[in-house]
C-alpha cells in the first residue's frame, strides 16, 4: 500500500509539473478570449456601425483570441483596398450582407503595409465569386483578395492563420 502511495505522490507531482510548464508556454492572459456569445457578436456589429468614419471602408474588431490565432469581426459597408497576407491564411464566415469577393489577380497600386501584408486599390484579373450571408471561403496565404462590390453592408468572421513555412 505504501509502494502505491509514493506512486500516486510522484504521478501527481509529475501531472502538476507538466501542467505547470504548459501553463508558463501559454501567451499573458490578457491575449486569451475563447468564447464570444452571440449577444457578444451582435454588439461588436453594432459597435462597429457606430464607430466607423465616413471615410472608412472598414472597420475590425477583435471577437475570440488565442495566441498565435485571432478571430475579428469585419464590418465592411463600402467596397475598401484589396489585400495580400504573405504568411497567413485568412477563413470567412459572412455573418451578414452580400457582396462580390475577387481572390487572385494582382494588386493595383501596391504599397506594402507591413512586413508580412501588401494592399492596393483594387485587384486586375482573379476569381470573382458572389459572397452573401452564411458563406465560407478561405484565402492562402500569397492571394490577392478584395470585396470588389457591396451589395449591402458586409460583415464577417475573419480568421487569420499563421502558415509555417510560408514565404
Amino acid at each position: 500500500m505504501r509502494v502505491i502511495g509514493i506512486v500516486m505522490a510522484a504521478v501527481v507531482v509529475y501531472i502538476g509539473g507538466l501542467a505547470s510548464a504548459l501553463w508558463a508556454q501559454q501567451p499573458a492572459a490578457q491575449s486569451i478570449k475563447t468564447f464570444a456569445s452571440s449577444a457578444e457578436v451582435q454588439s461588436l456589429i453594432a459597435n462597429a456601425k457606430k464607430i466607423r468614419q465616413p471615410d472608412q471602408p472598414m472597420v475590425s474588431q477583435p471577437i475570440v483570441q488565442l495566441a498565435p490565432y485571432r478571430a475579428n469581426l469585419e464590418y465592411r459597408p463600402v467596397v475598401g483596398p484589396a489585400s495580400i497576407h504573405e504568411k497567413e491564411a485568412e477563413l470567412f464566415y459572412v455573418i451578414e450582407g452580400a457582396g462580390t469577393l475577387v481572390t487572385g489577380g494582382k494588386l493595383a497600386n501596391e504599397k506594402r503595409t507591413n512586413a508580412e501584408n501588401l494592399t492596393g486599390t483594387a485587384l486586375e484579373g482573379g476569381t470573382a465569386q458572389a459572397v452573401s450571408k452564411g458563406d465560407v471561403f478561405i484565402v492562402p496565404e500569397n492571394t490577392g483578395h478584395w470585396f470588389s462590390e457591396i451589395k449591402s453592408p458586409i460583415v464577417v468572421m475573419s480568421l487569420h492563420v499563421p502558415r509555417s513555412g510560408a514565404k
